[in-house]
């Protein structure tokens, strides 16, 4: 976080290069490894930055503490019943001791965890595609990437995964999750899930995630008005929203739509300077907060974070799964642009971490600021609140259906009255009480009529798959958060 020049008259300042990271744990692998990481959004030094954080206190370790901790270690070497792995003691000695802090966003990395580390987005990777993180001893989807395996397999925002093949996640940290959901590209994973009251599993297919962030049309209803879709903030983002803009301009857009939804973040200049866009020179873009300091604010420059500039009416569009950078910029648009947000209350990441060398195969990756929003609101684990509340529709959060497995007449479950509501949901009536009766055998053969699918009355295979997608081209069709932008654009409330 940057060093804006603006003295505090209280307290301590400190500066901070924009070096430091704004975390997302986003489940991928390189080819070249074939393995499943940790991705983290690393940002680039920009120019006036300060020095990263040292911190305040040069304690060492005492002498008490030292001896019970090598008391513990020389009593394991020499009683346990088994042999005993002297690195592995250590390793788990300095996990252990991070851990204790109980934040989920900081993490001792050893030189196979420091090496994912330095994973970023520049290349193409193979992975489900979704950002998790570790609480409360869970594993836990912050937000799946769009056009993912992870998204395709229907996960969402807030689910709780339990297992991965078989392998129980409590209790682990997000890298360590994060190993066991690894696998190459055409391999499946069998994630056992939590959502609410229901426990459900679905097979996921890894795939190459797509590493193309932005993407941008006119609405056809409306073509004075451009949309564009930010899946999360990686090097060429700014740039890609440059282009985008301007070349929806040349087809007329005289207003536009950012979609921020299911954004987990990414890189911290790219938030900076994607907000620079919409505010005038010194409007504050964000305010951090290092350990007995008080806030510094990073204000807009056109020198510092570029000179393009969108002036045309905006609204932005986020959800639950907007996370980390992607609520740096909602947070500087809505209160410094008074650019209106649409959708529901984001995710709430306010934490800021950097990563400290500690040997040539080890770092430290440690919170060691808060971000503040340019009105020094700090939105950890709260979110941003909306400007316009807009839910989508209950059959939004529905699960997906498994085409492996079979439901037919006769059958009674939960994912049956999971079934029976999609059909509702694509327009085909029946009662969802969870008991596949003649009227969903009706129905199921009714629309498998009317895809030219076999009329077995039975959910499987190639019919599951077909009521996911007619699902997806609903849910399409009646984006009411969307909706509510184009709105507030036209005037048409």
């Amino acid at each position: 976080m940057g060093n804006n020049g603006h003295k505090q008259k209280n307290g301590k300042k400190r500066g901070v290069k924009l070096s430091v990271y704004i975390f997302s744990l986003i489940v991928v692998a390189t080819s070249a490894i074939a393995g499943t990481y940790a991705w983290i959004g690393r940002s680039v030094t920009l120019p006036s930055t300060g020095e990263i954080i040292q911190g305040t206190n040069s304690s060492t370790l005492d002498a008490a503490a030292a001896d019970r901790i090598g008391a513990v270690y020389q009593t394991l070497l020499n009683n346990y019943v088994e042999g005993v792995d002297k690195e592995a003691l250590i390793e788990g000695a300095l996990s252990g001791m991070v851990g204790a802090i109980g934040d989920p966003y900081s993490q001792y990395l050893n030189t196979e965890a420091s090496d994912n580390l330095d994973e970023t987005i520049s290349a193409s990777f193979e992975g489900i595609g979704a950002e998790i993180m570790s609480l409360n001893q869970q594993i836990v989807v912050v937000s799946p990437i769009k056009g993912s395996p992870a998204e395709k397999a229907g996960l969402l925002p807030n689910d709780i995964i339990i297992s991965a093949d078989g392998q129980d996640l409590h209790g682990l940290t997000a890298s360590e999750a994060v190993e066991l959901i690894r696998g190459e590209k055409g391999s499946e994973v069998v994630l056992e899930i939590t959502r609410g009251d229901q426990n459900f599993t679905v097979n996921i297919i890894r795939d190459t995630i797509p590493i193309e962030t932005v993407a941008y049309e006119l609405d056809e209803k409306h073509p004075e008005i451009g949309v564009v879709h930010v899946s999360s903030f990686s090097t060429p983002t700014y740039d890609d929203i440059v282009s985008a803009v301007t070349e929806l301009r040349t087809q007329g857009a005289t207003s536009f739509v950012f979609d921020f939804r299911q954004n987990p973040g990414g890189l911290l200049d790219q938030a900076l300077k994607i907000s620079n866009m919409f505010l005038s020179d010194g409007s504050v873009i964000m305010q951090t907060q290092e350990k007995d300091a008080q806030p510094n604010k990073i204000t807009a420059s056109d020198s510092e974070f570029g000179d393009f500039k969108i002036t045309e009416p905006t609204v932005l569009l986020v959800d639950e799964g907007s996370a980390s950078a992607s609520e740096i910029v909602a947070a500087a648009l809505q209160e410094s642009s008074q650019i209106p947000l649409v959708g529901t209350t984001t995710f709430g990441k306010g934490t800021v971490q950097t990563v400290y060398p500690l040997t040539e195969n080890s770092e430290l990756k440690l919170t060691v600021a808060k971000w503040l929003t340019p009105n020094g609101n700090w939105i950890h684990e709260k979110g941003i609140a909306v400007d316009y509340e807009v839910a989508l529709p209950d059959y939004a959060t529905l699960t997906i259906i498994d085409s492996t497995a079979s439901y037919q007449e006769g059958a009674v479950s939960e994912e049956v009255k999971n079934v029976e509501a999609m059909l509702n949901a694509i327009g085909y009536e029946v009662e969802a009480d969870g008991y596949y009766a003649k009227d969903t055998v009706e129905q199921v053969t009714a629309f498998q009529a009317d895809n030219g699918l076999e009329t077995t009355g039975i959910v499987t295979g190639d019919t599951s798959l077909a009521l996911v997608e007619k699902l997806r081209e609903v849910l399409s069709e009646n984006d009411t958060q969307y909706a509510k932008a184009v709105e507030l654009l036209t005037g048409n409330e």
